[in-house]
């Protein structure tokens, strides 16, 4: 309904405007015609065979998007072949005295939200054919997390992607609201540690938090992809929690807050630098923040949490890059930072760098600009 009354506006509006631009330089058909050229290309190379770990989780997110986008059967079963190859499982110990949550990537870790970012392709998995066992140990290591009296288990800004939209999709399938609330205990935690008021920025983690740490000039130093991960993940946080939440209107603070903040950062080129503020500190394109961000963006608007007049033009530049720079002609995506935790002075990242996660990201932005267009 919410998307309805949005394209009636926007319909209004352009009636009365003859010259308004249009929403953003491709069409529908163009964008899908990416879809299938980036996911094959990826499919083509890489087997469904692949550990839990959030590397490769985080690709089957966009996967899972693209096939919504495109009811392309092949890449559901790419999904729930990845899916069977692991038991429908992260991390597989089954001795919970020994679980841990700090990093780490054996069987023990398995509180530890790196591993369970596959939970959240096994609950839509389930959504589409429910068969208990996809979502059986989801549901045994979330239960028995959400029964101790932690609540720092999201240290890390990754974390927030990772799991907080394990918490809403498990929610709508147990109808338990503890899900609910301890997304939020947890959420509010990792706020605590690595949220900036006056940026309204994340921090990668605890480490990063300036004075103590700087960028190369002196500057605050917020990670690109980590900032993506954070603005992402409450967008499908977003999606999936009820409207009447308690902390509902919290979550929607941080994620306005942070579309405004990114708004500022944004290179006239359309992609966003690895350390945010300072461009000088690591400078050059990436894809995986990038695409993030524009994601986020694009569902903000088709939603209806962000004004479509003042953020199109973001996503405009945004999907200029990602089109024009980061799509390679054979489908890869390039310009991807490769797999670490902060902006890296002299890290090279060229046409050549991609990754599991930066193709996911890729895909869930243009399988959201999919839903724009189709408005």
């Amino acid at each position: 309904m919410k998307r309805l009354y949005a394209a009636a506006l926007v319909a209004a509006s352009l009636a009365g405007c003859a010259s308004a631009p249009p929403a953003v330089d491709t069409s529908e058909q163009e964008v899908v015609g990416i879809i299938n050229k980036v996911n094959n290309y990826w499919q083509q190379r890489e087997p469904a065979q692949k550990w839990a770990f959030w590397d490769i989780a985080a690709y089957h997110t966009g996967n899972i998007e693209a096939y919504r986008i495109t009811g392309n059967k092949a890449w559901l079963k790419y999904s729930q072949d990845w899916a069977e190859h692991n038991q429908w499982q992260g991390a597989k110990s089954t001795n919970k005295a020994t679980w841990k949550y700090q990093y780490g990537e054996t069987d023990d870790h398995v509180m530890f939200g790196d591993w369970q970012i596959c939970f959240q392709t096994y609950a839509d998995l389930y959504q589409l054919d429910r068969d208990p066992k996809k979502i059986a140990r989801a549901r045994e290591v979330m239960e028995y997390q959400m029964s101790t009296p932690n609540k720092d288990y999201w240290w890390w800004s990754d974390g927030l992607y990772m799991v907080m939209p394990v918490m809403t999709k498990m929610y709508h399938i147990t109808g338990d609201k503890k899900y609910l609330a301890k997304l939020y205990e947890y959420f509010d935690y990792s706020n605590s540690i690595m949220w900036d008021k006056d940026a309204q920025l994340y921090y990668r983690d605890a480490r990063y938090v300036y004075p103590k740490h700087q960028s190369v000039n002196g500057k605050k130093d917020f990670w690109s992809r980590g900032d993506g991960w954070v603005f992402a993940g409450l967008a499908k946080v977003l999606q999936d929690l009820p409207m009447d939440d308690p902390h509902r209107t919290d979550f929607v603070v941080k994620f306005q807050g942070m579309a405004q903040a990114l708004k500022k950062a944004q290179s006239e080129e359309g992609y966003w630098t690895r350390s945010l503020l300072d461009p000088q500190h690591a400078p050059g394109p990436e894809t995986s923040g990038t695409a993030f961000f524009v994601y986020g963006y694009l569902w903000g608007i088709n939603n209806g949490l962000l004004e479509r007049e003042e953020y199109l033009p973001v996503v405009r530049k945004g999907w200029r890059y990602l089109s024009k720079t980061a799509l390679q002609a054979d489908g890869k995506i390039g310009y991807v930072q490769p797999i670490g935790d902060r902006a890296i002075p002299g890290q090279v990242v060229d046409q050549n760098s991609t990754t599991a996660f930066g193709v996911g990201a890729y895909l869930l932005a243009s399988s959201e600009l999919v839903r724009l267009l189709r408005q």
